[in-house]
């Protein structure tokens, strides 16, 4: 695991020096804009996401500036995502990467319109060839491959679930679901990006891969309602016991926390299974899955 984390820490000082370029080559007009998007994208995070696409690129040997731009944009979603479910409209917490929420740094009006602009970014980054050195069709079907995720049918579609589903009870076919879109699609994306960049449609490693990242994203869920339900804020960087206090169905109280533990460690060797019919080296891959349910933050 030390390998591992060496990997991470070095993933994640990629992407934010990525991330830091790509902010430094726009010109935002509004200052303020300009200084919440960045304060909402950069300075922490376990930068899981980005991980998944570098991890799966240079397994296929994918050029090094086509995931690059790859990883800014899975982030850059990621990043918005988090600003608008802060909002006091949505799941109203104080505390994010162990930092006050962009809307509390700012305020609202602020938090969403860099949400709004960070999601436009990401986009074109994987359109446009000044960020993405991929062949015009690549990048169209890598950008398609993220906006999908990210909609209505997607990301979107399960945030909205999840408002819905506050205060209720809910069967664990509906909860996974929801979690399947609301945080599982924009991980698959992650990995499908890495593998888009060199494979062509209708490869059978991007059905592997697919199966991988939806197992992956489904353990990542598991693991973090159960650290929400045994950490701390400080551990987690974020507000701790925020599902018990806004009344969520979670894993844990659907399944109890041993039964959500058993859970999380079959989804994860399932994704284990799938990433081995690859050829070539997928030890990174098989311990960024155990990773992410044997991790504390």
């Amino acid at each position: 695991m030390n390998n591992l984390r060496a990997t991470l820490d070095q993933n994640a000082a990629r992407v934010e020096n990525a991330l830091n370029e790509l902010f430094m080559s726009r010109s935002v007009k509004s200052e303020t804009l300009a200084e919440a998007m960045k304060y909402a994208t950069l300075g922490g995070g376990k930068r899981l996401r980005a991980t998944l696409v570098y991890g799966v690129g240079e397994l296929f040997d994918a050029p090094k500036a086509a995931l690059d731009a790859a990883a800014c944009a899975v982030e850059l979603v990621h990043a918005y995502s988090l600003v608008h479910d802060d909002l006091p409209a949505m799941d109203d917490d104080n505390l994010r990467r162990g930092r006050p929420t962009c809307h509390i740094q700012f305020d609202e009006a602020t938090a969403i319109l860099a949400g709004d602009a960070l999601q436009s970014l990401a986009i074109e980054t994987l359109l446009s060839e000044r960020f993405n050195p991929c062949d015009v069709e690549t990048r169209a079907a890598m950008a398609e491959t993220l906006v999908c995720a990210i909609g209505d049918e997607g990301m979107v579609g399960g945030q909205a679930i999840d408002m819905q589903f506050t205060g209720l009870s809910v069967s664990l076919e509906d909860l996974s679901l929801m979690h399947a879109l609301k945080t599982g699609a924009l991980i698959e994306t992650s990995v499908m990006l890495g593998g888009i960049i060199k494979l062509k449609q209708g490869d059978r490693a991007l059905d592997i891969l697919s199966g991988y990242g939806r197992a992956l994203g489904l353990a990542f869920q598991i693991a973090d309602d159960i650290l929400d339900h045994t950490s701390d804020s400080e551990t987690l960087g974020k507000d701790a016991k925020s599902d018990d206090r806004q009344n969520k169905t979670t894993y844990v109280s659907t399944m109890g926390l041993e039964n959500a533990r058993a859970e999380a460690n079959r989804v994860c060797q399932e994704a284990v299974g799938l990433i081995q019919r690859l050829d070539g080296d997928t030890q990174f891959l098989e311990n960024l899955a155990q990773f992410t349910v044997k991790r504390e933050y």
